[in-house]
């Protein structure tokens, strides 16, 4: 496995007085010039597992297979347009998961316009469409994209699950 390091850590913070809200995370790097998509992908739901397990956060299945299908989407544009380093970082937060993924290359990605004559290259479409949040910062060396999705069903079958902000 192309696992240069792996950190993982688990903590409490005080959301409201007296509501703890468990948080928990974990980092791993890749050298993505190898295609480790998988790996990554592995990385997620034992992480989701774990959080689950340790923590007795709930983590619906909905949520679970998005965030794999997200790191999966992400670490492919890696492969594709920035290959080599990669830092995948997780991050657990009352019922947010927050994944953000570093490469070294320079160049933002960007949507594409909508064609049903285009096959592929849709991956950032479908990330965009079941985050919550999605963030690209430029870091002195590449970029670092960083989005947010519920671990929570959202009653209204929303792909990116129940709003933490409660929002509809």
């Amino acid at each position: 496995m192309g696992d240069t390091a792996t950190i993982q850590g688990a903590w409490q913070d005080q959301q409201e007085p007296g509501e703890a809200v468990v948080a928990a995370g974990a980092s791993t790097a890749y050298d993505m010039e190898s295609g480790e998509i998988s790996s990554a992908r592995a990385f997620t739901r034992d992480f989701l597992a774990d959080v689950q397990a340790a923590h007795g956060v709930s983590v619906s299945s909905r949520a679970a297979e998005t965030a794999q299908l997200v790191v999966s989407e992400l670490a492919t544009n890696v492969v594709k347009y920035a290959p080599g380093p990669c830092l995948l970082d997780l991050e657990v937060r009352g019922n947010t998961l927050t994944i953000a993924m570093w490469d070294s290359g320079p160049v933002l990605p960007a949507s594409g316009h909508a064609d049903p004559q285009r096959v592929g290259q849709h991956g950032l479409e479908i990330v965009l469409a079941v985050c919550q949040s999605f963030e690209i910062r430029r870091q002195p060396v590449g970029k670092r994209i960083r989005v947010q999705l519920s671990l929570q069903e959202d009653p209204h079958d929303d792909p990116a699950g129940r709003s933490p902000w409660g929002l509809p």
